[in-house]
């Protein structure tokens, strides 16, 4: 298997870096922390009480963007979801994984854009996909691509450069194939992705995924087997069919399950949750409003976001 480039990536302290070089596993490189300036970085950062960082693990296919339900014979290319169009971005994705990201310090009053001048970068979005390896020539994701584009223009507009796609873990054909085997496989490779800090003492996770795909079965297992590092599992509810009914959030090992049908009720979740503040919820609102300015206000779409988009200052009429 060809080994991909060398990668590293970079956390800040006030008066430490905190290297972290990326390994190369069976072609994936494999983040892991220094320990010659873990001790020091992780002191500083204590100190700073922004620890830990919070990296977000995110799906592909009607996750960030809509499969479009596109299916060869019985077998779906990526997912389910039709409300949109194959390829389009969902309303506010990238602003709700952008605050998550720099929740851990936003949270202590230190806002994205000053979070430079004390040395911070919030992590890198991690993908677990179930996009076969073996297709990678074709479906890989690029820093080149729209996808990549996106998540780092939403950072630049926030003052935070080089923030957007981390890792990506590949799943296979064999996936494609036995389509129950998905599940397991993202999950075998978030565990290879932990092991960047198995202690759970630099970074905590949120997995976003959807309902299509076994990203279910996926964020379960890690609620059940590491509910020390993982702080929550999101699910976005997509469907063949209109107006899905949309589950309750339930508690694994004391971690919630949250269901969502638009990233503004993802938001939320996550602020009524305390993971991220009032302030970050209204920009992944203004941010998914901006995404739907052309299309119709009678469209489903307007209708899914109005709920949310409504719950949202229920939460800020009771503050």
């Amino acid at each position: 298997m060809k080994m991909g480039p060398r990668m590293t990536f970079l956390l800040y302290s006030v008066s430490n870096i905190l290297l972290m070089t990326l390994q190369h596993v069976n072609g994936f490189s494999i983040p892991k922390v220094e320990s010659s300036v873990r001790e020091a970085s992780r002191s500083s950062l204590i100190k700073m009480k922004v620890l830990p960082f919070t990296q977000v693990i995110s799906d592909v296919d009607d996750t960030l963007k809509s499969s479009g339900g596109v299916k060869i014979g019985d077998i779906a290319l990526g997912g389910i979801d039709r409300q949109y169009q194959r390829g389009e971005f969902y309303p506010g994705v990238f602003q709700f994984m952008f605050e998550l990201s720099i929740s851990s310090f936003e949270l202590k009053g230190i806002s994205a854009g000053e979070s430079k001048s004390h040395g911070l970068a919030p992590p890198k979005v991690a993908v677990l996909t179930a996009r076969a390896e073996e297709f990678k020539v074709a479906l890989e994701l690029k820093e080149d691509s729209n996808l990549a584009k996106a998540f780092r223009k939403t950072g630049e507009d926030h003052g935070v450069e080089n923030w957007g796609l981390g890792p990506v873990l590949y799943g296979s054909v064999a996936e494609w194939i036995i389509q129950d085997r998905k599940g397991l496989r993202k999950f075998s490779n978030f565990e290879r992705l932990m092991s960047q800090d198995p202690t759970g003492e630099i970074i905590e996770y949120v997995y976003v995924g959807d309902t299509g795909e076994l990203d279910q079965e996926a964020g379960e297992t890690m609620l059940r087997e590491y509910p020390e590092v993982v702080k929550a599992v999101f699910l976005h509810v997509v469907s063949e069919d209109p107006d899905p009914i949309i589950p309750n959030t339930k508690l694994i090992n004391g971690r919630p399950l949250v269901f969502f049908r638009t990233y503004v009720g993802a938001a939320v979740s996550a602020c009524r949750l305390g993971f991220i503040s009032e302030s970050a919820m209204m920009r992944v609102v203004a941010a998914a409003e901006q995404s739907l300015d052309s299309v119709e206000r009678t469209s489903d779409k307007w209708q899914d976001l109005y709920r949310d988009v409504t719950e949202a200052y229920t939460i800020l009429d009771s503050n």
